[in-house]
C-alpha cells in the first residue's frame, strides 16, 4: 500500500497500516519530511525504530535498482509489516511509478491541498486502474463528483461496471475492489473534538444512505438503570483523569475504554460512561426545504417588535369584532371600517351611535401606535441588511458557553457540529479572511477579531463565564498559550487542545492534569483521530466509517458474510467476539438488488437491526458490524503483526 501526503496523517496512516494491519508500506513525503520521526502505534517502538533504519539503509543504497523497473521484486520480497520511504518534491507521474502504484493495492493521497490530491489520483488511475483509492478532500461536493469520476474511469478501463471487483495480475485469487473513496480529516475528528465539549452527543455515521446513529451516556445514579439501547458498543474510562496517564488510549490498561464488551463486562463496570447504539436505518437523501415565511420575517425584526405587531394586530381584531356588533355591519364591512378609521381617513363619526364614536377614537389611537412600530421595523430591517455581512460580537450577559478558537478547517466543522447541537459558541479568530468565518456568520455566531496571545482577546470572548475552550488553531504553542492563559481567567474551565504530534498532545495532557486535577483537561491529535478511518478505507469500500471512543476507534463496516469462517455458518451469538467484532443489522436484499440500488442511487428498507441471537448467518447474507481495527484486520483477512502485549 503507497502512502503519500506531506503532514502528521501520512505518518499515522502508514503506522496504522504497518503496525496494526501488518501491511507492507511505501511512505511518499516531501524532502523535508524526512526527518520528522514518525509516530508509533501500540507498544512496537523498537521494531518500528528498527524499520526506520532500515528504512535509511535502504534510501543510502538506492532501494535496490530504483525507479519503477526494478522496484517489482523487491517490493514482493518486502516482510509484513515493513516500510519504505520515498522523498519526492512533487507528486508527478514519474514520482508515483517510482512508489509502486503500478502495482499497489491501494493508493492513500493524503495531501492538505484537494488539487494535489485530485490531480495525484487522475493519475493514478491511469497508471493502474485497478488500485483503490482513497483521497482526502475538505469539499465534500466536489468530493461526491471525484468519486464518481474515478470509479467511472475505472470501470472502463476494466471494462465491468463501477466499483466492481478484479483480481490483479499474477494469478492471485484475492479479490480487490477498486473503488474510490474520499474522506475527510475534519469529518471525521469534528465529532470527537466537540464530543469533548458536551456529555451525551450523538455520534452518527451516514454513508451511502445507510444510518448509524450512537450516544455517549453518563454513569447512572444510585438506584437508576442505564439504558442499554440496542446494544452497548463501548465502556468509557472508570475515571474522568486518566491514572495511566494516557487519556482513553490504548496503553490505559484496564482502566481504559472497552471496545465492544460482552454483556458479563457491562453488568461489572459500575460507575463507568457508556456508548450504546440506538438507531440502524436507512436514510434517504437529505431535503433541501425552501426558507419559510416566518423563519425570514424573524431574522429581519427583534423579538420586541415581533411581539409588538402581535399586540397591534390583536387590537385591530378585537375593534372589527366590536365594530360588527355595534353597527350590525357584515364582518367584511365592519373590517373595512375599522381600517379606515386606523388610517384616519373615515369621515368623522357625527350624529351615528356613542359606541360607534368611541369605537372610531380607539382606531385612531391604534393607528398612532402603528405608525412609530412601522417606522421602527423598516430601520431595523434596515440594519439587518446592512449587518448581514457583520460579525456579531458577544453579547452582553453571556455564560454557559464554548470558546472556539480557530475556525480553519477543523475548526468550521466543529463549529457545524456545535450548532447541530444547539451549544452556544463564541468563536476567537486571527485571520479576517479565515475559512470559518462565512459560516460564523450565517449562523450569527458571535466572533472575537484578534490574536488570542494578546491581552483582551480571552476577555472579549467572555472566558471567565464560558463552560469549556476549543483551542483549534495549527500552531501548537497559540493552543497551548491560549489554554494556559484561559486557566488563570477561569480555574475550572473544560478545556480541549489541538496538538499535532499525539506524544506532545499526551505529555501536554499529563501536564495540564498534574497543574489542574480539578478541571477536566483534553489534548487532541487530529491524526491520532482521523488515521483509523482512512486505513480502513485503503481496506475496501465496505468500511461505512468510525467513532471516537476517548482516544480509540471504533469501525463499522458491511461485510458479505461469504469467504469469512468466524461468520458463516454460525448464529448471531456464536459469530459475535468481544473486543473484536460484534454483529448489527443484517441486509436481506439480495446481491442483484444492492447492484440494481447502487446503479439507482437508491436504497429500500431491507435492513433488519433486530436480530435474535439464534440467527444462523448464510453465506449469501450481508451484515453490518462494528469493529475494533486489530478485530477487523483478522476477520479480513489480513496480516496483524503479533507482538507481545498488543
Amino acid at each position: 500500500m503507497v502512502v503519500a501526503g506531506d503532514d502528521a496523517l501520512a505518518q499515522r496512516l502508514a503506522a496504522e497500516l504497518r503496525g496494526v494491519y501488518g501491511e507492507r508500506v511505501t511512505l511518499v513525503v516531501p524532502p523535508a519530511q524526512g526527518g520528522v520521526r514518525l509516530p508509533v502505534v501500540g507498544r512496537a517502538r523498537a521494531t518500528a525504530l528498527l524499520d526506520r533504519v532500515s528504512a535509511a539503509v535502504n534510501r543510502a543504497s538506492g532501494n535496490g535498482n530504483g525507479g519503477g523497473g526494478g522496484g517489482g521484486t523487491g517490493a514482493g520480497d518486502e516482510p509484513p509489516g515493513s516500510e519504505r520511504v520515498v522523498e519526492v518534491a512533487e507528486l508527478t507521474e514519474v514520482a508515483l511509478a517510482h512508489a509502486g502504484v503500478d502495482r499497489a493495492t491501494a493508493l492513500a493521497l493524503v495531501y492538505d491541498d484537494d488539487e494535489t490530491n485530485i490531480r495525484a489520483a487522475l493519475t493514478a488511475r491511469r497508471l493502474n486502474p485497478r488500485i483503490r483509492l482513497v483521497l482526502r478532500l475538505y469539499n465534500r461536493r466536489l468530493g461526491q463528483h471525484i468519486e464518481a469520476l474515478l470509479d467511472q474511469a475505472s470501470a472502463l478501463a476494466a471494462g465491468g461496471a463501477p466499483g466492481a471487483d478484479a483480481s490483479p495480475a499474477g494469478g492471485n485469487t484475492e479479490v480487490y475492489d477498486t473503488s474510490t473513496t474520499v474522506l475527510s480529516d475534519a469529518d471525521t475528528a469534528a465529532p470527537a473534538l466537540a464530543a469533548t465539549a458536551v456529555t451525551g452527543t450523538s455520534k452518527v455515521v451516514q454513508t451511502d444512505g445507510l444510518m448509524l446513529r450512537a450516544v455517549e451516556r453518563p454513569p447512572p445514579g444510585p438506584g437508576e438503570v442505564a439504558d442499554p439501547g440496542l446494544c452497548t458498543l463501548a465502556l468509557l474510562s472508570a475515571t474522568t483523569n486518566d491514572p495511566a496517564g494516557a487519556d482513553g488510549s490504548e496503553s490505559s490498561g484496564a482502566q481504559g475504554p472497552q471496545l465492544l464488551p460482552d454483556e458479563g463486562a457491562v453488568a461489572a463496570a459500575t460507575g463507568r460512561g457508556t456508548v450504546v447504539l440506538e438507531n440502524v436505518s436507512y436514510s434517504g437523501p437529505e431535503l433541501n426545504p425552501g426558507r419559510g415565511v416566518v423563519p425570514w420575517f424573524g431574522s429581519l425584526l427583534s423579538r420586541r417588535l415581533r411581539w409588538s405587531f402581535v399586540g397591534l394586530v390583536s387590537c385591530v381584531v378585537g375593534l372589527a369584532v366590536a365594530s360588527m356588533l355595534v353597527t350590525r355591519e357584515p364582518p367584511l364591512q365592519a373590517t373595512y371600517l375599522t381600517l379606515l378609521d386606523l388610517f384616519a381617513i373615515n369621515d368623522p363619526a357625527i350624529g351615528q351611535s356613542l359606541g360607534r364614536q368611541i369605537l372610531q377614537l380607539c382606531s385612531g389611537l391604534v393607528g398612532l401606535l402603528l405608525l412609530p412600530v412601522l417606522l421602527a421595523a423598516v430601520l431595523e430591517a434596515l440594519g439587518t441588511f446592512r449587518s448581514g455581512t457583520a460579525l456579531r460580537k458577544p453579547p452582553r450577559g453571556l455564560s454557559g458557553h464554548v470558546v472556539l478558537l480557530g475556525v480553519g478547517k477543523i475548526g468550521t466543522r466543529v463549529l457545524a457540529r456545535l450548532r447541530e447541537l444547539r451549544i452556544p459558541v463564541v468563536c476567537v479568530e486571527a485571520d479576517p479572511e479565515a475559512r470559518g468565518l462565512a459560516l460564523a456568520r450565517s449562523l450569527r455566531v458571535p466572533v472575537v477579531l484578534g490574536d488570542v496571545t494578546q491581552e483582551g482577546v480571552l476577555e472579549a470572548a467572555k472566558i471567565h463565564r464560558a463552560h469549556a475552550l476549543l483551542a483549534l488553531t495549527s500552531a501548537d504553542t497559540m493552543n497551548l498559550e491560549a489554554v494556559l492563559s484561559a486557566r488563570t481567567l477561569n480555574p475550572d474551565l473544560r478545556v480541549v487542545l489541538r496538538l499535532y504530534d499525539d506524544d506532545f498532545a499526551t505529555a501536554v495532557y499529563r501536564t495540564l492534569r498534574a497543574a489542574h486535577p480539578g478541571s477536566l483537561t483534553r489534548s487532541r491529535s487530529v491524526s491520532h483521530l482521523a488515521a483509523p478511518a482512512f486505513a480502513g478505507a485503503m481496506l475496501g469500500r465496505q468500511i461505512l466509517g468510525a467513532i471516537p471512543v476517548e482516544r480509540r476507534v471504533l469501525l463499522f463496516a458491511a461485510v458479505d458474510v461469504g469467504g469469512h469462517p468466524q461468520l458463516e455458518g454460525r448464529t448471531v451469538g456464536e459469530a459475535f467476539r468481544a473486543g473484536a467484532w460484534r454483529v448489527l443489522a443484517l441486509d436481506t436484499a439480495t446481491p442483484e438488488e444492492r447492484r440494481a440500488d447502487q446503479a439507482s442511487g437508491a436504497r429500500g428498507p431491507r435492513l433488519v437491526w433486530d436480530l435474535p441471537s439464534t440467527r444462523v448467518l448464510r453465506p449469501e447474507d450481508r451484515v453490518v458490524l462494528a469493529a475494533t481495527r486489530r478485530g477487523l484486520a483478522e476477520l479480513l483477512g489480513r496480516r496483524p503483526l503479533q507482538r507481545a502485549g498488543a
